[in-house]
């Protein structure tokens, strides 16, 4: 069955500005200052979360914890929080898109049109409170693989980065790899801070 957290970005190989993608990261700052970048090479746990997810990161995580004690003691998760989570991941997911050197369009800050698409619903009650329960340390084996993925991701948007600036175009053998990555970080991302119990696949594919 199709994990219930979904994630893709609409291809962009050819005609790429390079302007843009040589200023990227200073491009890039307002976001990274609220929801954070790709978060590769980072520790376990709730560090791989608050390592890379900016401000409005925090706040999310801070209502996970709170959502973790609602779903333990009184078998609920407050919708209103978990909206709010929904929010940030969904600004976070075009954010990241581009700043991935994926997309040259600049991403809107909070909602707004943008060709990337991220989409989880809300759990079904009741809740797997054994999963929630032991999240962190359920999310450790996903950490340790992504640490490794997210260093090989690096180096393959490094030789991106110089291929669009001399070419003009993101190499195609590369892009799947790269939405790959992120969608497997996000789905991981989005498990921790409890939107879903389903266990994240170790997979790149959709």
């Amino acid at each position: 069955m199709a994990y219930p957290v979904t994630y893709d970005v609409e291809t962009q190989l050819h005609d790429r500005n390079r302007f843009t993608v040589f200023f990227r990261i200073i491009l890039a700052i307002p976001h990274l200052i609220l929801v954070g970048g790709p978060a590769f090479a980072l520790g376990c746990g709730w560090g791989f979360h608050w390592g890379s997810s900016g401000i409005l990161g925090i706040v999310a995580g801070v209502m996970a914890i709170i959502a973790w004690f609602a779903i333990l003691f009184a078998s609920t998760h407050p919708r209103g929080l978990w909206d709010f989570v929904r929010y940030f991941m969904s600004w976070r997911a075009r954010a990241v898109a581009y700043m991935a050197l994926l997309r040259d369009d600049y991403p809107p800050f909070g909602e707004g049109a943008y060709p990337v698409t991220y989409d989880v619903a809300y759990p079904d009650m009741p809740r797997n409170k054994w999963s929630v329960g032991l999240r962190i340390f359920y999310v450790i084996p996903h950490i340790v693989v992504l640490f490794f993925i997210g260093i090989a991701w690096f180096i393959t948007a490094v030789i991106a980065w110089f291929a669009i600036l001399f070419t003009g175009s993101y190499p195609a053998s590369l892009y799947p790899f790269a939405i790959g990555y992120l969608r497997w970080s996000l789905r991981v991302e989005s498990y921790l801070l409890l939107m879903r119990d389903e266990y994240p696949p170790f997979s790149l594919d959709p």
